[in-house]
């Protein structure tokens, strides 16, 4: 009796022949001495065997009109088996397509060799008009864009953000994001996907466009000139809301320009920033409305985002007046995207980026590593693509601008660097989730990003997150085809001195609501400060007592801190009990301590 087929096979690759080449023909011309002259049987063997991967798990089978192989399922069936007597392999008519041609199973496991020896022997018969493999095809949504070869940030294996693979399944329809920017300057690859929106901006000052709030979202340029703001130098307008919106929904499949992440949401442009910037007055009105809160004397926003995107900051730690806006926002069901900010430094220290209740993002650069200006530390949430330009302008993120100065001119594209550029990836692939499984939380959106990360293809010194976002793991998770949909974090603020060379210190959480076992990509979430972190050792200690090793000593890593994200399989641990972040220093001269720590299931 033949084994019954596993739940998942091999695919086995076999040879993608052409139908000329199986049209009944019993000799082929192949390259060679001139005039030499082939066998049929070692032709059609040949042809069989050359190493085209096509995957398959069975063969299409035609027969000519006169043969019995053609009307009959029996002789098909008698066929099939005799065909795989010849070959030495269990060969099996499943059914008749609507073509008429068979379609035959060719058993489990075969080898290209056997495959090409079953091909062969059809290849002989007479009666065989043609045979092909049954090539698994996958979806195929590169889009027909002229600029989408240059961006890297959707698809290139080394860092970037795996967009394509998602598209099968989600691409933003029914979504609107607000982007919370400069406002929105007329772009030919955009307008189809904007949506009605709001200037904030009350001081006429700040706004250029000679008034205060309005209904008009239109960008008037930000250009100022030297010293005009707190003596910073002269500067030429920035169009950034409008590159930041390209990033996110970009029109796509038409032919011009660039793609967009979730290309069929829309866009709901925002105005806060202007000349020398935006207040958080202006800012915290523009979140509330964003999301479907009311603001005295403005009307009520008919286009609610789902989404907000902020690739804005300034310095300073989250004030209670932001983070109550956000709170609010999230609690009606938005998700709040927000830049990590371009410091170089510890993002704890910055506005939005240190706010709770967001998704802090941090730049990498095309080689996977943190791009030199990104903040880092333990608020960052996620990584993605940000660019650096200094080591080539094409190593930036390509999107919609204008090419005016200082008042709009002509539409264009260009390369931005900037955590202002990796947020709005972050946005647009909330924006697939959401528009994949609509019921989704902004708690439940975070978890399945940090979730199904990837890990970082190069380095990030101080932290950049559960590592690099990964789209199409993620729309799959949240779609129930794959990756994981994540769970709750879990977090410790107490602070815990680290003794100089001296006793582990252990800092608790404890776990509970949870069922079953903790997951295979348990989020451990670090924030340590020390003064030569290469004298740390760092374990995560399970409720069982078993120990995951995090981070070994290391006499050669002489910097500070600790601020990172580690992922470890716990799978055979029971969730719920008391977890503990065990830290020891084993050298002199360096103490520390444990700031904060989190699990994220």
């Amino acid at each position: 009796m033949r084994t019954p087929r596993p739940a998942r096979r091999t695919l086995i690759s076999v040879t993608a022949i052409s139908a000329t080449l199986l049209a009944g023909t019993t000799s082929l011309a192949l390259a060679g001495t001139a005039g030499a002259a082939v066998p049929a049987e070692k032709s059609a063997a040949t042809a069989a065997a050359s190493a085209v991967a096509a995957p398959a798990e069975r063969l299409i089978v035609g027969y000519k009109s006169g043969a019995a192989e053609a009307k009959s399922n029996s002789a098909a069936s008698a066929d099939a088996k005799a065909k795989g007597r010849e070959a030495d392999e269990s060969l099996k008519f499943q059914r008749r397509l609507g073509t008429g041609a068979a379609l035959v199973d060719l058993g489990d496991r075969l080898g290209k060799a056997d495959v090409a020896d079953v091909v062969a022997e059809y290849q002989a018969d007479p009666q065989v008009a043609y045979v092909v493999p049954d090539r698994l095809n996958k979806p195929l949504a590169d889009p027909n864009d002229t600029e989408y070869s240059k961006q890297w940030d959707l698809f290139e294996t080394t860092a970037g953000m795996r967009v394509p693979g998602a598209w099968s399944t989600a691409t933003g329809s029914g979504v609107t994001v607000a982007v919370i920017d400069t406002g929105y300057v007329t772009h030919s690859d955009l307008a189809a996907n904007i949506v009605g929106g709001y200037d904030f901006i009350s001081d006429t000052a700040v706004a250029v466009d000679g008034n205060g709030r309005d209904s008009n979202p239109a960008d008037p340029g930000d250009w100022n000139a030297e010293g005009e703001c707190d003596g910073a130098p002269a500067s030429d307008s920035s169009w950034h809301g409008t590159h930041v919106a390209g990033t996110i929904a970009a029109a796509t499949n038409n032919s011009k320009g660039v793609a967009g992440i979730a290309y069929n949401a829309k866009i709901s442009p925002v105005r806060v920033l202007g000349k020398c910037g935006g207040y958080d007055s202006d800012i915290i009105d523009a979140i509330t409305w964003a999301s479907g809160g009311t603001v005295s004397g403005i009307p009520a926003n008919s286009n609610v985002a789902k989404v907000i995107n902020m690739s804005l900051g300034g310095g300073g730690a989250c004030s209670s007046a932001t983070q109550s806006a956000i709170n609010a926002a999230v609690g009606r069901g938005t998700t709040v995207v927000v830049a990590a900010g371009n410091s170089n430094a510890n993002a704890a220290n910055y506005s939005p980026a240190s706010c709770n209740n967001v998704i802090s993002v941090a730049a990498l650069n095309r080689s996977g590593s943190k791009a030199s200006y990104s903040n880092y530390g333990s608020v960052v949430d996620i990584a993605a693509p940000g660019g650096q330009t200094s080591t080539g302008t094409a190593n930036g993120i390509l999107s919609t601008l204008n090419s005016g100065a200082k008042t709009p001119s002509t539409e264009s594209y260009a390369y931005y660097q900037g955590t202002s550029m990796a947020a709005p990836h972050i946005a647009g692939l909330a924006a697939l989730m959401k528009s994949a499984s609509t019921a989704l939380t902004p708690a439940q959106i975070e978890s399945a990003i940090k979730t199904n990360a990837r890990a970082l293809p190069g380095t990030c010194s101080g932290g950049c997150g559960a590592g690099l976002a990964d789209a199409t793991k993620t729309v799959q998770a949240v779609s129930g085809s794959g990756g994981s949909t994540g769970g709750t974090t879990f977090t410790s603020t107490s602070s815990v001195s680290i003794p100089d060379a001296g006793s582990a210190v252990e800092s608790p959480i404890t776990v509970s609501g949870r069922s079953g076992n903790a997951p295979s990509a348990l989020q451990v979430g670090v924030d340590i400060t020390h003064t030569y972190r290469g004298d740390l050792v760092i374990d995560l200690i399970a409720p069982d007592g078993t120990a995951y090793r995090l981070k070994a000593s290391s006499g050669s890593d002489s910097a500070d801190n600790v601020k990172t994200t580690y992922t470890v399989n716990a799978s055979s641990e029971t969730a719920n009990g008391t977890w503990k972040l065990r830290v020891q220093d084993v050298a002199a001269q360096d103490t520390g301590t444990i700031n904060s720590w989190k699990l994220t299931f």
